[in-house]
C-alpha cells in the first residue's frame, strides 16, 4: 500500500492545508474566479469550503489540481 502513494503528490497533505493555501496564496475572491463553487464565492471561510469539497469529488479535484498547478516546484522537491 506504500508503494502506491509514491506517485501521489498530494500525499501527506491534508485538505485543510490545501485550502488555506490556496486562500493565502490568492485570496477569496481569486479563487472563486479559479474555481467556480459558490463556497469560494458567497460568506465564504475554511470551515465551509471544507464540508462542501469533502462531499463534491470533483470541487475537490478541481481545487486538488488548482494546487498542484500553483504549487508544484514545491511539491515535486518534497521527495
Amino acid at each position: 500500500m506504500h508503494t502506491q502513494q509514491l506517485n501521489n503528490p498530494l500525499h501527506g497533505l491534508t485538505l485543510a492545508h490545501i485550502v488555506e493555501q490556496l486562500v493565502a496564496h490568492y485570496g477569496w475572491d481569486q479563487l472563486a474566479q479559479k474555481v467556480n463553487i459558490n463556497c469560494f464565492k458567497t460568506d465564504p471561510s475554511v470551515k465551509s469550503s471544507l464540508k462542501f469539497l469533502r462531499r463534491t469529488p470533483w470541487a475537490r479535484a478541481e481545487a486538488e489540481q488548482l494546487y498542484l498547478a500553483t504549487f508544484a516546484r514545491y511539491t515535486q522537491g518534497q521527495r
